[in-house]
């Protein structure tokens, strides 16, 4: 009996590990929005705090691609070549951008609500580009998660200033830039690998982003508070590289199916750290609307991961 629980314990310990990751990882994510508030607090501006936050990020990336690179010594054909660019300014530099200047309009927790939409837009987009059918059960549940947001929305303009219908805008086209970054790479992803693309695909926004702030500022635009660049590292930190090790650790631990529907605590948490941090309201109707749309986008979550091998 004891020789029995000796050997399971290991199994169970790596299973519970597994766990505890993916949620550090969702939570890790989701506090991004929070660091970019309370940054915006110290008026600094949208294209400034970017900048921050990547060239905080690029050195780790730059490092992963090195290490990916020698792993896997095959050359980038032109095809690959133009797909890194093309979708790493697509999903993450101009997502990220229009993400943050979103911010400036919206609380944290409506933002990550709209961005938690991104399986929904990826399930769409897909529809139109591989002309596949979308079933009755995926309508409803997509019905579901836009009925929460909704329900947010409205709340929120009831209780905050203007430009709301801006700041949505902004973030859920956001959103559409990553599901399109999602949906277009997956076969470099297959071909390059999933490291490498990815860190390729950061440093390419990394440089975007840098670039773009030295083109619309001046050199003065650094003189900030020590607050910014604390909060910028922070955001680099924790809701940008520990989430990439932490979710992959996740994911050969429980699976990658496992792991993303852990994942779905994401939007709950940033409406209770924007609760405390921020002083945003945590009503009913957010609660309820935030519901919706997790159990919206689990539903289509369960329903690929039937159709997939993870």
């Amino acid at each position: 009996m004891m020789g029995t629980q000796s050997k399971n314990f290991p199994v169970n310990r790596e299973v519970l590990i597994g766990v505890i990751f993916a949620l550090l990882a969702a939570v890790g994510s989701s506090g991004k929005a929070i660091f970019i508030k309370l940054a915006y607090q110290d008026n600094v501006d949208a294209i400034t705090l970017l900048a921050l936050r990547m060239a905080f990020s690029v050195p780790f990336f730059i490092g992963v691609a090195i290490w990916a690179q020698r792993r896997n010594a095959a050359p980038l054909s032109r095809h690959d070549r133009l797909m890194v660019l093309g979708l790493g300014l697509i999903g993450y530099y101009l997502s990220s951008f229009l993400d943050f200047f979103g911010l400036q309009y919206i609380s944290a927790g409506l933002e990550r609500l709209i961005l938690f939409l991104y399986p929904t837009m990826t399930v769409i987009l897909s529809a139109l580009i591989y002309k596949q059918s979308i079933g009755k059960k995926i309508i409803s549940a997509m019905a579901l998660s836009y009925l929460g947001i909704v329900l947010v929305f409205f709340h929120d303009v009831e209780v905050k200033q203007s430009g709301m219908l801006l700041g949505t805008a902004l973030v859920f086209a956001s959103t559409l830039s990553y599901s399109v970054y999602l949906v277009g790479a997956g076969h470099s992803i297959a071909r390059i690998g999933v490291a490498r693309f990815t860190a390729y695909s950061m440093v390419v926004a990394s440089l975007a982003s840098l670039l773009q702030l030295a083109v619309t500022h001046p050199s003065s635009a650094f003189n900030l508070p020590s607050r910014v660049y604390e909060l910028a590292l922070s955001m680099a930190v924790f809701s940008t590289i520990l989430p990439v090790f932490l979710v992959g650790y996740a994911i050969r631990c429980i699976g990658a199916g496992r792991a993303s529907l852990i994942g779905t605590i994401g939007p709950v948490s940033t409406i209770y750290m924007a609760y405390l941090f921020l002083g945003e309201n945590m009503s009913f109707i957010r609660i309820a609307g935030s519901l919706l749309v997790m159990a919206g986008v689990l539903i289509i979550s369960m329903d690929s991961h039937k159709r997939v091998d993870y």
